[in-house]
């Protein structure tokens, strides 16, 4: 039978004194960086888990949930309502719980180090990490840490961590298989981000439906931004002048791909068919509205925030997507 990790373990393994290893653990300020990265290090690598209930003798909860988004604040607090949407779900569910909502962003080893800090010093009863990119370690570090994660969207490296994610690939297939139906030949792509799973599955509905059509793909990438939208719908006029369709796999890179196309004097949807995917509440607002594939992000947030509250479910959540039809197609 193996032993609790100490904290006279962790010093040791750290080459540091045992009230060293209790300030980092503790998110003290008063730590050298590389100090607090060794101790870090070895935290981990021995599998150390602090005593938070030791920290709260009479509840033994911190009674707060972050939600930590693996992106710069340029992203988060950009015009893109996806993320709004997904923080007022998280925050109604844990108000019905009785539990406050701590906002954090770690889209650089500066953020996730700080999310590591305030986990280590007990501040939280769990974490929701959302908008990950690659083979993020933020959500297997806080789990080893003995906080209860839940990922937003299915981790790329298949960690184990209970998820919520859309149903991307069905969204995608839709979108596609709804071109394909208006007869339209050509049918190109505007792809999310390659390490983003919403990106990877999308695009993959999107390949697909084509491959079963028997019509070739015509693929560009953007980052889910309008302006990335823009520079990939001019890119896949350039490469295909003679296409006539294009599934955008983010409304707001759809909105840059309709600017796009006005510039180039294309008509949509006489001469290119265009659907975005989200269903954020402007695209009823564009010119012509928007065909898009809706995905609930408020349930989303909710779900999320039910998955990290319930220690009786651990099985992946995977929500529907639905075609909205409107003018643009």
């Amino acid at each position: 039978m193996t032993t609790r990790p100490t904290l006279e373990k962790v010093a040791a393994r750290a080459g540091v004194s045992r009230a060293t290893v209790s300030r980092v653990v503790n998110g003290s300020a008063s730590v050298g960086e590389d100090i607090r990265r060794a101790v870090l290090r070895a935290v981990e690598e021995l599998g150390y888990v602090p005593n938070f209930a030791a920290r709260s003798l009479v509840t033994q909860r911190a009674d707060t949930v972050a939600l930590v988004f693996s992106e710069p604040p340029v992203r988060v607090f950009s015009d893109d309502p996806t993320f709004a949407g997904i923080i007022r779900g998280v925050s109604q569910e844990l108000e019905l719980a009785d539990k406050q909502l701590v906002l954090m962003l770690a889209g650089s080893a500066r953020g996730h180090e700080r999310v590591e800090r305030y986990t280590t010093a007990g501040h939280l009863d769990g974490v929701i990490v959302a908008s990950m990119h690659g083979a993020d370690p933020l959500p297997a570090v806080l789990a080893r840490l003995g906080i209860p994660v839940v990922c937003s969207g299915r981790p790329i490296t298949g960690n184990g961590l209970p998820y919520v994610d859309m149903d991307n690939v069905s969204g995608a297939m839709q979108a596609v298989s709804h071109l394909v139906e208006r007869g339209r030949r050509r049918i190109a792509t505007i792809a999310g981000p390659p390490d983003m799973v919403a990106g990877i599955d999308r695009l993959n509905g999107y390949r697909e439906v084509l491959r079963d059509s028997g019509r070739r793909s015509i693929i560009a990438i953007g980052d889910f931004t309008r302006d990335s939208g823009a520079l990939a719908m001019r890119q896949l006029l350039d490469d295909d002048p003679a296409l006539d369709a294009v599934f955008v796999a983010s409304d707001m890179m759809a909105f840059g791909a309709l600017k796009a196309l006005r510039e180039a004097g294309r008509r949509v949807p006489d001469d290119v068919a265009v659907v975005g995917f989200d269903d954020v509440p402007s695209a009823v607002y564009t010119d012509p509205p928007l065909t898009t594939v809706r995905q609930p992000t408020l349930r989303m947030g909710r779900e999320l925030a039910r998955l990290l509250l319930d220690p009786d479910q651990s099985a992946p959540v995977l929500l529907p997507t639905e075609l909205v039809v409107r003018e643009s197609t």
